[in-house]
Parts: C-alpha cells; sequence; structure tokens
C-alpha cells in the first residue's frame, strides 16, 4: 500500500481548515486517513497574529522513514516548519530532475550510417540500422 502524506480540506466553504494526513494514495482526498497527523487553520482569528499549524513531528518522521511520499503542498508546509531542510528529496525541483530522463545528445560517430547502404537496406534489415548508445 502506497502512503502519502498530503492535506485533507474540512470546514465550510468560507472557513476551510486543512488536516495533514497519511493515507493510501488511491483514496479520494476527504477519506478516512491512515493517520492525522496535522490541522492547519489558514485563518486569523480576533486576536490572532500567526496561522496556525499543529503537528506531531515524531510521526511525520515516522512516515516519511517507512516510505510515505508527500504532496507538493505537504512539502511545502514542512519546509516552511522546519520538518524537512529546503533541499530535502521531496522538494519539487528536486522530484522534477530525478523523472525526466537526461537529454544527453548522442554522439556523432555512433550516429553514422553505411553512405553505401540504400534506403530499402535500412528499412528492411535492422542490423544495418545505425545503433544509439
Amino acid at each position: 500500500m502506497a502512503i502519502r502524506i498530503r492535506l485533507a480540506m474540512h470546514g465550510t466553504r468560507s472557513r476551510r481548515i486543512f488536516h495533514l494526513v497519511a493515507i493510501d494514495q488511491r483514496k479520494r482526498r476527504d477519506a478516512k486517513p491512515a493517520e492525522l497527523l496535522g490541522v492547519y487553520n489558514p485563518h486569523l482569528d480576533i486576536g490572532d497574529k500567526h496561522k496556525t499549524v499543529q503537528w506531531s513531528v515524531d510521526r511525520i518522521k515516522y512516515w516519511l522513514g517507512v516510505g510515505a511520499v508527500p504532496s507538493k503542498s505537504a512539502v511545502r508546509m514542512l519546509e516552511w516548519g522546519g520538518v524537512l531542510p529546503p533541499d530535502s528529496k521531496y522538494h519539487p525541483k528536486a522530484l522534477s530532475t530525478q523523472n525526466t530522463p537526461s537529454a544527453t545528445p548522442v554522439p556523432p560517430e555512433a550516429a553514422k550510417v553505411d553512405p553505401s547502404l540504400s534506403v530499402e537496406e535500412l528499412v528492411n534489415n535492422p542490423m544495418a540500422r545505425p545503433k544509439h548508445s
């Protein structure tokens, strides 16, 4: 079962709160999570000067240790709170460079074709095609 750490949305339309949860990645956004890891309230109540986040750092680190992958928004929130370093392997820029194949150009020597071969020979004989590394 692949576990993700992501945000679940709760509350009324004008007063949303977000739960940081560990949940099976195939389940819907607001499904019952495996564990509630924290609560983020983006609204300022009267007299408050800061938005509030309450979370269990030990449980978040446990789930990361057993292979849970945080979503982009969860990574951003965990970096704001100091749970993850800004250059962690979960950072969206680090993830995008890992998933994309490297664009290494083919050296010109490897792409050379024997000029004596005709087009029909190249199409019909796969052994006559140039080999790329």
